[in-house]
């Protein structure tokens, strides 16, 4: 049996099981259609112990994340978000010339470049070296490297110690949550700050959110859980924020726990007491979830079958991760649903893993006249639905698949 990344109990209590899937972010060319795509079990437990949710670990981070087809900077709601918390750090740590702002996993610079422009130095440290390239080219100093215990070690030893470290989902991303965190205690400086920003736990039982369950994010996170964890590791949680980017997401404040001049806000046993009343301790509100994944999947396959009997066209709007793991799970292929389109050139001309629904852009959907779009990353879709909203010329309908299938 598995045994939980954090306290290696065995986990035995099923929290989701959505069968066989490939890697999530796995891009298919044309030329790799006919070859062997590689599944793997995507079922998610829930430890008893410390009730943290998690994925086993297939394969290792450097197979899933040396060369990524994910960019941040392709949606103007998430740099909104981004540019609004780097002003608002700037003012509350009071950051300037003589301070350092790193950010782990930082992408495309799509964050840390709101930093520079505010004249505060940055770093960043993104394992994608084609990534990575993205972010140098805008001038943003970046390391191509996973970050942890080592790694945060030998920033300390050559005198790049942060102010603020920002962690920006992807703490959930790592199979090694302990050497991760370690590695966050090693590099911050005795007065700095670290954030972490995850989808919230709670408001994915809430809101049904199993796509957002796929092989590269390793740990579904609580707020009681997070305050564990950093404990565990010479560190203090005291302050959140919940925030509304990926469908509902928490933004932990982290110091060293000897640091006696951040005291702990209220909202913290405030949101952790929340939690314990939305069932994060009783096992049976995971199995009601469990329960609440079967009958999605049926509204999403009674609404495909449903328009195919009636000769109404369905196109997708996005290819992200979450829209991955739900046509796999749901077994919809091209035949249901022609094509969907992204705004990233770095994912136009590919085709989803396992479903092999080619990727356009935008201007297909114009084109084509579908009669539903299909909206894959449902947290964007008041700002996908701006976007599209030409659709409407031809009596087309959006429709979105969680928390539950609406079609307007």
């Amino acid at each position: 049996m598995p045994q939980c990344r954090f306290c290696q109990s065995t986990l035995s209590e099923t929290f989701a099981d959505l069968g066989m899937s490939p890697l999530s972010n796995s891009y298919l060319k044309r030329s790799q259609l006919q070859e062997m795509e590689r599944f793997y079990p995507l079922h998610a437990y829930v430890c008893g112990s410390c009730f943290l949710v998690q994925l086993t670990e297939f394969e290792t981070p450097e197979q899933i994340f040396s060369d990524y087809a994910y960019f941040s900077s392709y949606s103007e709601s998430w740099l909104e978000h981004c540019k609004a918390y780097a002003r608002g750090m700037v003012d509350r740590l009071h950051l300037g010339a003589g301070s350092l702002v790193m950010e782990i996993a930082s992408n495309d610079g799509y964050l840390l470049q709101y930093f520079r422009e505010s004249g505060v130095p940055v770093l960043g440290i993104e394992p994608a070296a084609n990534v990575a390239k993205v972010a140098i080219d805008k001038g943003i100093p970046t390391e191509v490297a996973f970050f942890g215990e080592k790694k945060g070690a030998e920033l300390a030893a050559a005198g790049k110690s942060a102010d603020l470290i920002a962690a920006n989902n992807v703490l959930a991303h790592v199979p090694d949550i302990n050497d991760f965190v370690k590695g966050f205690a090693r590099a911050l400086k005795p007065s700095g700050c670290v954030t972490v920003e995850f989808p919230h736990l709670l408001q994915l039982m809430r809101h049904n959110q199993f796509d957002t369950i796929y092989h590269e994010h390793f740990s579904y996170l609580s707020l009681e859980f997070v305050s564990a964890l950093f404990a565990s590791h010479g560190l203090r949680v005291f302050d959140v924020d919940e925030v509304t980017t990926h469908g509902g997401s928490l933004r932990v404040y982290a110091c060293h726990a000897d640091d006696k001049t951040k005291p702990v806000s209220r909202s913290v046993e405030a949101l952790i007491q929340e939690e314990r009343n939305g069932g994060l301790h009783d096992m049976q509100a995971y199995r009601r979830f469990a329960e609440q994944v079967v009958r999605t999947k049926c509204e999403v396959l009674e609404f495909f079958v449903a328009a195919k009997r009636a000769g109404k066209r369905v196109a997708g709007y996005g290819a992200p991760a979450k829209g991955n793991t739900l046509l796999n799970y749901c077994g919809i292929r091209s035949e249901f649903l022609g094509f969907t389109v992204d705004r990233s050139p770095h994912k136009r001309g590919l085709y989803l893993p396992g479903t092999h629904i080619p990727i356009l852009g935008p201007e297909a959907i114009r084109e084509a006249k579908p009669d539903y779009l299909f909206i894959l990353p449902w947290n964007l879709r008041e700002e996908i639905a701006g976007q599209m909203a030409m659709i409407r010329e031809w009596e087309g309908k959006f429709v979105v698949p969680i928390p539950k299938l609406e079609i307007f």
